[in-house]
């Protein structure tokens, strides 16, 4: 019982350094990988080389497929180039399996030593990443040698020799065994290096490790599909046509195992290397024979998967819950439905002096069912960040998520600004068939103007975070502020002239002048997360301290 305790814990030490690596390395490279990947897809071999490389690096062609995925789903590539690109990613997994079979045991304590010391000297720092990284490499092949250890005692075991030689030597059981270890385990290259120890301990026989080594590459496939079982038909696509792939490429090979096990035990001695070998070379037949192909099948699922009929515009688009597995990708999506929330409290902005001119009761309803909306997009964008993993993000990546939460319940708080000025001119002008006077009208709609210009500029500083456009929409508080106070004391002018319009709208007027600037302020504290990480906000901090003071006088 302890011996199986033993290798069931080197077991999931191994899946366990496997994910290190993984959001280890997307971490360090989330962003740069996606531009690798996002701008090698001129042809399909370039793409597949791209992807042998991505895969190289964070370990999981899974990960791979996620990323690509997105791209598919938003049209950034086709279906063709990203079934190309996983071809290449395939055989970059395949890979690391063989660099991992080696005599690693003295590789291993160096890198658990070297990573920590990495990681605790500067943890959240480019070099603690990768120290993290390191870490996670050193469990891979200390995993791999307590495999080892662990099931030499079994092996000895008169009642598992038994066990094993009544084994059935079938194929498909051994495929859909494979398959479902990997999907189990959450990853295909721990079940084949797996496969391969247990292999040379005589724990599973080479025809049966063979099996399982096509069963890991099935299951590979399923993973990727699981993972996007909820998501848009557009990006199931490149899932199932990769699983395409893989299951005709192992039902190919079935018949053929005898031979290439034969071939096998001709190149290498090693029962080890023979796993390895034959997961290396089934990938690379895979792609040698399909990366032809990748026309068609993206074709053909193209039509097996046509796009969803389009829903309401007015709900949540690019929270994209596949690209959670690469959390860089997920922050780009979280920021692009920041902007849709914020096109929406334009929209509902755009819509108030339309109201307030025409007295359009039916249209000061929909602006305030838009800020229904506009809460709905809060809550899905608040929720999608809070399933971002933190730990993979770089430090960028940190302040971006932070300034996408602020944004998004800047343009919530606006919502709810614009739904009560809504409502205040329905029940203080239109149901008591009051007007506003000329003068204050035209006061009221330049400040609108403005506010919509910097609406749009706040927007903009949000997308591209440029100092000078935050700068400028800092000075935007003061001159607003000027601007409010100005219109407030020609309006009590006018109620000294006994302008009667004037008076009748008194309240609503000044209520009118103190939203929009409310409004306002929550544009303007867009640039604050801007200035600040830009090293520019302590030379404003004193202005805007006194401008608050005044606010609140």
């Amino acid at each position: 019982m302890v011996h199986l305790l033993n290798l069931l814990a080197a077991i999931a030490l191994l899946v366990w350094g496997t994910h290190i690596v993984r959001t280890g390395m997307l971490r360090v490279f989330g962003e740069n990988l996606r531009r690798i990947l996002q701008g090698s897809f001129s042809n399909r071999f370039a793409a597949a080389l791209a992807g042998l490389g991505v895969t190289s690096v964070v370990q999981s062609s899974t990960a791979t497929c996620l990323i690509v995925a997105s791209f598919v789903g938003k049209g950034l590539v086709t279906s063709s180039a990203a079934l190309a690109a996983m071809l290449g990613a395939d055989v970059g997994t395949a890979l690391m399996a063989v660099v991992f079979s080696f005599d690693l045991s003295w590789l291993s304590p160096l890198l658990i030593f070297v990573g920590v010391v990495m990681f605790i000297g500067r943890q959240n720092s480019q070099a603690g990443r990768i120290g993290r990284v390191l870490i996670g490499l050193g469990l891979i092949t200390l995993a791999l040698q307590l495999i080892v250890g662990a099931t030499k005692p079994l092996t000895e075991s008169p009642a598992v020799r038994a066990l094993l030689v009544a084994l059935p030597n079938e194929v498909l059981l051994d495929i859909v065994v494979g398959a479902a270890l990997t999907v189990a385990s959450y990853s295909s290259l721990a079940i084949v290096l797996l496969t391969s120890t247990l292999a040379s301990q005589g724990m599973v026989p080479t025809t049966v490790a063979l099996g399982l080594v096509l069963g890991a590459n099935v299951g590979s496939g399923v993973l990727a599909m699981l993972a996007t079982g909820g998501a848009a038909p557009e990006l199931r696509r490149l899932p199932l046509g990769n699983f395409v792939f893989k299951s005709v490429g192992a039902l190919v090979a079935i018949p053929l195992l005898p031979q290439a096990h034969m071939l096998l035990q001709q190149v290498v001695d090693s029962v080890p290397q023979q796993i390895v070998l034959f997961h290396l070379g089934f990938n690379l037949v895979v792609a040698a024979l399909f990366i032809g192909f990748t026309g068609p099948v993206g074709r053909l699922v193209e039509r097996w998967l046509p796009p969803a009929p389009s829903n309401s515009g007015d709900r949540p688009r690019h929270l994209d819950p596949v690209a959670l597995a690469t959390p860089s990708l997920a922050i780009s999506c979280a920021a692009r439905e920041a902007l849709h929330q914020a096109d929406v409290v334009e929209t509902m902005l755009r819509g108030v002096l339309p109201v307030l001119r025409g007295n359009d009761l039916a249209l000061a309803e929909r602006l305030r069912q838009m800020d229904d909306t506009v809460d709905e997009l809060y809550s899905a964008i608040k929720f999608y960040l809070t399933q971002i993993s933190r730990e993979a993000l770089s430090e960028r990546e940190g302040r971006r998520w932070t300034d996408i939460v602020s944004f998004t319940i800047n343009m919530e708080q606006i919502g709810d600004i614009i739904e009560r000025v809504v409502q205040d001119i329905e029940d203080k002008k239109i149901r008591k068939n009051r007007s506003l006077s000329d003068a204050g009208m035209a006061e009221v709609c330049h400040l609108h103007e403005r506010l919509l210009a910097n609406l749009r500029l706040g927007m903009s500083v949000f997308l591209d975070g440029h100092v000078r456009d935050a700068q400028k929409l800092l000075e935007e508080k003061a001159r607003f502020r000027d601007l409010e106070h100005e219109y407030a004391a020609n309006h009590i002018a006018r109620l000294q002239d006994n302008t009667a319009q004037s008076i009748e709208t008194s309240s609503l007027h000044l209520d009118l002048l103190s939203e929009l600037k409310r409004i306002n302020s929550h544009i303007c504290s867009i640039a604050y997360p801007i200035l600040e990480s830009a090293g520019a906000l302590s030379a404003t901090r004193l202005r805007h301290s006194q401008l608050g003071s005044l606010d609140e006088r």
